[in-house]
């Protein structure tokens, strides 16, 4: 079983764009429906790994200005996917 948080980024979700939330939503429900692993292989979400400071995040894109960037961990037998920063992503 697998949960999303989005406690952090409740707040910023007030003001962004709502088809950005909107694909927020569509892969957390994905997420909790069929599995992170899954999802992972949806080419349209570009999961990808980050390196640096942000080494052991994730970040996904929901559109192509913005990125949601999550960790994953385990709690009690259930894997825990929290979204720690939706943010305009500068080219």
């Amino acid at each position: 079983m697998t949960t999303v948080l989005l406690t952090k980024v409740q707040k910023k979700l007030k003001r962004l764009p709502l088809h950005i939330v909107r694909n927020l939503q569509r892969w957390a429900i994905q997420i909790e429906t069929i599995g992170i692993d899954e999802v992972r292989k949806i080419p349209g979400f570009h999961d990808e790994s980050l390196k640096g400071k942000r080494a052991g995040q994730r970040s996904i894109r929901l559109s192509k200005s913005y990125r949601a960037i999550y960790i994953e961990y385990k709690e009690n037998k259930v894997d825990i996917v929290s979204v720690e920063e939706v943010n305009k992503h500068e080219y």
